[in-house]
């Protein structure tokens, strides 16, 4: 489970978008922390966060028990292809069989193409689209790194 210090390091290049400063981001994280349908799960390579996945139960009225979705999951750059990855959904998926969840979710950008590769090779499957519209102008989801949304 993600510890208030080093997990919300190792997420911040991927989850401080919108976020003006470190504190406001810090509340955020640690205001997340706090909530009953949430988990966060950190991995650490030699004492370093080099995972964050973060994991929400959200209840359905279609159906009789919950749903999880993982918002996030990042792995540092470095650190891919180790199995770090694959370690982080499946502690998401033994979370959500835990709290009664009767799937778990997450989407992923259209240009992340190594991205679904793994989730299919860790068994997943494309189950259908994502749609998206910004409120505050903010592109979504975020480019690929080096480019402009």
């Amino acid at each position: 489970l993600a510890r208030r210090s080093g997990a919300a390091s190792a997420a911040r290049p991927a989850l401080s978008a919108g976020y003006r400063d470190r504190r406001e981001l810090r509340r955020v994280y640690d205001e997340f922390l706090s909530r009953p349908d949430a988990a966060a799960l950190v991995a650490e390579y030699d004492g370093r966060v080099v995972g964050f996945c973060d994991l929400l139960f959200l209840p359905r009225l279609n159906f009789a028990g919950p749903q999880g979705w993982i918002p996030d999951l990042v792995v540092a750059e470095d650190k891919r292809g180790r199995g770090i990855g694959a370690a982080l959904l499946s502690r998401a998926e033994d979370r959500a069989r835990d709290r009664g969840c009767w799937s778990v979710f997450l989407s992923s950008a259209n240009w992340r193409t190594r991205s679904h590769g793994f989730y299919q090779r860790e068994g997943w499957d494309q189950s259908g689209q994502c749609f998206s519209k910004s409120l505050t102008g903010e592109p979504w989801p975020p480019p690929p790194a080096g480019e402009k949304g």
